[in-house]
């Protein structure tokens, strides 16, 4: 899983408010589908400029991120690298296109995640809300000193500026 960071965890929950509030989603489109909408947070690139990056060459997320190399020089695995610099996996982008990763779906109750859908909007909101969740416990309890027992946690990140 992800190196749980402040900055990926509030671009995580910022792509989840521009999805809630009616952004662009498509999940054939490679810059409006489920990965998309992160790398447009994360990049800072348009859904069109994603897009189009994509298009030099074939296959969908979970195909480019097979075929992803470094030291390409091609524009969408220069921005797979940018992606990645924010503590992501190429397995978290995997997981991310097919709302698939196990730890994740552990916190959806069985009923609600045997109708989970890979390109629906509210499903991808929901996913992305228990990742940002999962990743501020993880950063919280890997920055925060030993609590005397008793004492409860507080799942606060930095504000970042």
């Amino acid at each position: 899983m992800a190196k749980a960071n402040p900055r990926l965890i509030a671009a995580i929950e910022k792509t989840v408010a521009k999805l809630t509030n009616g952004a662009a989603y498509q999940w054939g489109h490679m810059g409006a589908c489920n990965c998309g909408n992160l790398a447009q947070e994360l990049t800072h690139f348009s859904k069109a400029e994603i897009h189009q990056y994509a298009m030099q060459r074939h296959g969908d997320w979970n195909e480019q991120l097979l075929d992803y190399c470094p030291t390409s020089g091609f524009p969408m695995d220069l921005m797979i690298s940018k992606i990645l610099e924010h503590g992501l996996t190429l397995d978290d982008l995997a997981h991310l296109e097919r709302l698939s990763d196990p730890k994740i779906l552990s916190r959806i109750p069985k009923e609600r995640r045997d109708l989970m859908n890979k390109n629906s909007r509210q499903d991808v909101i929901l996913y992305m809300e228990i990742w940002a969740n999962v990743l501020r416990e993880k950063w919280v309890e890997e920055n925060e000193p030993e609590l005397e027992f008793g004492q409860e946690k507080k799942l606060k990140l930095p504000v970042l500026v």
